[in-house]
C-alpha cells in the first residue's frame, strides 16, 4: 500500500509543476475517497479557494461514491462557478488516473458549461 501511495504522490507533484490557477482561469482540483468526492476551484496567485463542493454535504443528498454522484457533483460545481462568473478552468486530477469517477466528474462539469 505504501508503494501505491508514493506513486500517487509522485504523479501529483509532476502535475502540479505544470498546472497553475490564476484569477481568470482557476485550478479545478479534485479529491476522491472511497465513500465521497470533493472538488474546488483554486486561485493559486492569491492562495484562496473560490468555489468548493463535496458529496458529503447535506445539500448534495445521496451517496457520494458512485459514477452517477461524480457526474452530478461536476454539474453542481459548474453551476456554482457560473454564479461566480467563472467559465474556463485548468484541471488538476491530483495524481488520480483519468478514469471512472474522475472522468465522470469532468464530463458533468463540461455538461454544466465549464471549459477545460
Amino acid at each position: 500500500m505504501k508503494e501505491k501511495t508514493a506513486q500517487k504522490e509522485r504523479r501529483h507533484k509532476r502535475i502540479r509543476k505544470k498546472v497553475i490557477g490564476v484569477p481568470d482561469c482557476p485550478r479545478l482540483c479534485v479529491f476522491r475517497s472511497s465513500k465521497n468526492m470533493s472538488a474546488q476551484l483554486i486561485d493559486d496567485m492569491a492562495g484562496v479557494s473560490l468555489v468548493g463542493v463535496t458529496t458529503a454535504s447535506k445539500s448534495f443528498g445521496g451517496k457520494g461514491g458512485s459514477i452517477e454522484a461524480a457526474k452530478k457533483l461536476g454539474k453542481l460545481l459548474a453551476g456554482a462557478a457560473k454564479e461566480k462568473k467563472i467559465e474556463k478552468v485548468v484541471f488538476d486530477r491530483a495524481g488520480y488516473k483519468y478514469h471512472g469517477r474522475v472522468k465522470a466528474f469532468t464530463e458533468g462539469a463540461r455538461e454544466g458549461g465549464l471549459k477545460f
